[in-house]
């Protein structure tokens, strides 16, 4: 009992130094169940380890689902999918993971209500989950992001930080036009990310519309072009769910100057 003790004892001590609290608790727990099935001593300490990386990456999820500063957190398993059947297999591809290993783009296009930011939110906890980095904004967000990295004299450095991110979501590109200076910041967030790491992306326009929003033909070819170059491309369509309900069946045509509620 002596001999038990002290060994507690040290292990109290060992977790400290490792800073892995939990390792204690499951050595605790697992002791018996390892005594009673005569596990190996190398099966005991990988069962103790097991738990603990799979506590930590549970913990880090959390942080980085917390800073990805998502408006609402969305889950695959939550989506409406009998209102959007024909993406289901295509999602549930996305959502293995793989396409943030090949720096490929997702672009989600589609009326407003029909569950673009959803499936993009969901995308982006699954990726956290995954061990990515994830940061959520609206292209408005955005652009007010660069401008006022531009304005400082540190876009080049903020652009750098944003590239040790695996995944950026860009919501809402269209609900608003953009000025000439804003389109060009928002090019080059693209571009800083091409074949680099991944970008989520979510219109209620056609990417013939977007030379209206970027008020340039030219930058808006040169950004899909990035955008699309390496992308699954997935097209929402049907009545926005919000209106389910209220005896509408749509809501107006949607242009850019219509400031309609984000998804």
């Amino acid at each position: 009992m002596a001999k038990q003790t002290e060994a507690v004892k040290q292990l109290t001590y060992l977790a400290g130094a490792l800073k892995a609290p939990r390792i204690l608790e499951a050595a605790e727990r697992l002791a018996e169940q390892a005594r009673t099935a005569s596990w190996s001593f190398e099966d005991y300490l990988a069962a103790v380890l097991e738990r603990e990386v799979s506590a930590r990456n549970a913990s880090g999820a959390r942080l980085r689902i917390r800073a990805a500063g998502f408006p609402a957190v969305k889950t695959i398993e939550d989506f409406d999918w009998d209102q959007q059947p024909t993406v289901r297999q295509q999602v549930a591809q996305l959502a293995s993971g793989a396409f943030l290993h090949e720096a490929r783009n997702v672009v989600l296009l589609g009326p407003p209500g029909t569950g673009k930011t959803h499936l993009a939110t969901a995308l982006g906890v699954i990726a956290a989950q995954q061990g990515h980095r994830v940061l959520f904004a609206t292209a408005t967000e955005w652009v007010t992001r660069l401008s006022d990295a531009h304005r400082q004299g540190r876009l080049e450095q903020e652009l750098a930080r944003l590239r040790r991110y695996g995944l950026i979501i860009v919501d809402e590109v269209g609900y608003l036009p953009f000025e000439q200076d804003s389109a060009n910041l928002f090019f080059q967030l693209v571009s800083s990310r091409y074949e680099h790491a991944s970008l989520i992306l979510t219109s209620n326009l056609p990417f013939s519309g977007w030379g209206t929003v970027f008020g340039d033909q030219v930058v808006a070819a040169a950004m899909i072009d990035r955008i699309v170059h390496h992308a699954d491309v997935i097209t929402l369509k049907g009545a926005s769910y919000r209106l389910r309900g209220h005896g509408l069946d749509s809501l107006p045509s949607t242009r850019p100057d219509i400031t309609d509620p984000a998804d």
